[in-house]
This record gives structure tokens, C-alpha cells and sequence, in this order.
């Protein structure tokens, strides 16, 4: 099944999408939008081209685990989300994965312009990543 993964910003979101095979996560495009039911509908869109099965959107926890007003801000998102598609759309936990971008573009020399139009997307794809390597390990246990 093709997973979408949404980093959820007030200016720019960024996307990234699974094989079929839940093995490899892939940047799809940053979607810049400031109206959220507009960026909802947008995303909607690009999941149905996309062909996902399922939606995760990235839930900026604190630190400590509480939910702040970042966090309630992409429960909403998720929730308009949820109002516009027919597959199942899941909140993850997304803590650093905006920090482990930054350190993935600075070890591509990727700076300034360029940095602000990728890292949204190479955040989704982190996002992305850790839950597929979840998937995985579900599997995994289930199996055995």
C-alpha cells in the first residue's frame, strides 16, 4: 500500500510517499498554502494522485510528550483531512524530524533558498521513514 506523509505548516507543507512495498519513502513536493482548509483539500488531492492508502500526518510533540498548540494545530489539520478523503488518516509522532532535516541538508551543502523550498519535504520523508521502519517491525512480531 502507497503511505502519504504530511510535515503540516502554516505557510509550507511538505509531502512524501511510499512504494507499494512500504520499503522506500520518497519526497512528492512542498505545497505552499496558508489557508488551511485550501492546503486540506490540496493534500486530499495529491494523495488520491499519489494512489496512498493511507495518510500519516506528523504530530510535533513536546519534548516531554505533552501536546502543545503546534500539535493541536495539525490534530485539526488531520481532522479536516480526515473529512475529505476515504482511506484512514493517522497523526505520528514527528519529534526532531524538522532538526534532522537541517543536519541532512547541511551535509548536502543545501543552504539558503533551495534549504527553505526542500526542508518541508525532506521532513515529510523522515516522518515517512520512521513509520514505515514501525510498519516493519509490526509485521515483524506478528509473524513471529
Amino acid at each position: 500500500m502507497r503511505i502519504l506523509a504530511v510535515d503540516y505548516g502554516d505557510a509550507r507543507t511538505g509531502l512524501a510517499v511510499s512504494d507499494n512495498s512500504e520499503i522506500l519513502a520518497s519526497p512528492v513536493c512542498t505545497i505552499t498554502e496558508y489557508n488551511a482548509e485550501k492546503l486540506a483539500a490540496k493534500v486530499a488531492a495529491a494523495a488520491k494522485e499519489q494512489g496512498a492508502g493511507e495518510i500519516i500526518v506528523g504530530l510535533p510533540l513536546n519534548m516531554d510528550g505533552s501536546r502543545g498548540s503546534r500539535a493541536e494545530k495539525c490534530e485539526g489539520f488531520a481532522e479536516m483531512l480526515r473529512g475529505l478523503v476515504d482511506v484512514e488518516v493517522r497523526m505520528w509522532d514527528e519529534r526532531s524530524t524538522t532538526v534532522t532535516a537541517y543536519r541532512y541538508l547541511d551535509n548536502t551543502n543545501v543552504y539558503g533558498k533551495k534549504r527553505k523550498a526542500v526542508v518541508d519535504t525532506v521532513a515529510a520523508t523522515i516522518i515517512l521513514e520512521s513509520y514505515l521502519s514501525y510498519r516493519s517491525k509490526q509485521k515483524q512480531k506478528s509473524e513471529e
